[in-house]
C-alpha cells in the first residue's frame, strides 16, 4: 500500500467523478492521501475532503503564486483551520520564481516567512513548493531549525538534497522522474536516504509515465515507487513500505489498529 502525500482533489478537474475515485483509493494500493490547500478556500476544501472519508488527510496554506492579496488576517484563519483534528502540515507554502507575473519576491518572501512562523508556534510540518527559489528557499527554511516538513516536488541539487537530509527535511518526488529528460533527480534520490523519501502525484498535475498528459491521481502513484526502487536497486515493495511509513512519521498518522 503507498502513501500519496501530495495530491489536490478539490481541483475542478476531479468534478465529475471525485466521491467515487477517492471512495475507490484503498481497494487500488493508496492507503492514504494528503491534501494540501492552496489559498483559504482550497484549504477549507480539503478539510472538507478530509471529513468525509477516513484515508484523506488535510494541509492548509498559501501557495506563493496565490498570495497576491495576503493580508496578516489569513493567518489567523490558517491558524484556526489547522487546529482540525485532520491537518496535519501547513502547506503548500513556498517560493516560485518561475513565471514572471507571479507576485513580487519580497511579498513571496514575507508570506512564506510568516507561514513557517506558524509552522513553528504549531509545533506542524511544512509542505515547501521551490520553483526557481532554491536558495532563498533553503535559506528561509533554516532561519526556523524548530521547522521541519517535505520539499515538495524536489528540483534542487544533490549537496542541497543532503543538506536538507541533515536539517530534519524529506523529499517529495513526482511524476517528472519517470521522464525520460530525468537527469537531476535520479542522482538526488541515489544519493539520499530512503527514510528520507516521500512518494507524490501532485494531482491533477504532471502524470508520471506512460499516462503523461492525462489527469494524474494517486492510483498512478505507483510509478514513483517504480522508479525509485529501480534508481536504488531496491525491491518495489520495500520502497512502498517505506515511503508510507515515512509519510506517516512526518505527518503523524498513526498505524491502524491491528485486528485480532
Amino acid at each position: 500500500m503507498l502513501f500519496d502525500t501530495h495530491a489536490h482533489y478539490y481541483d475542478g478537474r476531479f468534478d465529475p467523478d471525485r466521491e467515487e475515485l477517492l471512495a475507490s483509493l484503498p481497494g487500488r494500493g493508496v492507503e492514504l492521501a494528503l491534501c494540501p490547500g492552496c489559498d483559504l478556500s482550497s484549504s477549507r476544501a480539503c478539510i472538507a475532503l478530509s471529513e468525509r472519508f477516513p484515508h484523506i488527510y488535510a494541509a492548509v496554506g498559501v501557495h506563493p503564486e496565490d498570495c497576491g492579496d495576503w493580508e496578516d488576517g489569513f493567518l489567523w484563519e490558517l491558524r484556526s483551520l489547522a487546529s482540525h483534528a485532520k491537518v496535519r502540515a501547513i502547506g503548500e507554502i513556498g517560493l516560485d520564481y518561475y513565471w514572471k507575473e507571479n507576485p513580487p519576491k519580497a511579498l513571496q518572501q514575507n508570506v512564506f516567512r510568516r507561514q513557517l512562523e506558524l509552522a513553528q508556534s504549531l509545533s506542524l510540518p511544512a509542505i515547501v513548493h521551490d520553483r526557481e527559489a532554491h536558495g532563498d528557499c533553503l535559506a528561509l527554511v533554516k532561519e526556523f531549525p524548530q521547522v521541519t516538513g517535505v520539499f515538495h516536488c524536489y528540483s534542487g541539487s544533490v549537496d542541497m538534497a543532503l543538506e536538507l537530509v541533515e536539517l530534519g527535511w524529506y523529499l517529495g518526488f513526482d511524476g517528472p522522474i519517470t521522464y525520460k529528460n530525468a537527469k537531476k533527480a535520479p542522482e538526488v534520490i541515489s544519493a539520499v536516504p530512503l527514510e528520507r523519501i516521500l512518494v507524490e502525484t501532485d494531482a491533477p498535475y504532471m502524470a508520471p509515465e506512460p499516462f503523461r498528459g492525462r489527469r494524474n491521481d494517486s492510483t498512478y502513484v505507483y510509478r514513483m515507487a517504480e522508479t525509485i526502487a529501480q534508481i536504488k536497486g531496491l525491491p518495489v515493495e520495500t520502497v512502498a513500505a517505506q515511503t508510507t511509513a515515512n509519510g506517516r512519521r512526518l505527518f503523524r498518522i498513526p498505524e491502524p489498529a491491528k485486528k485480532e
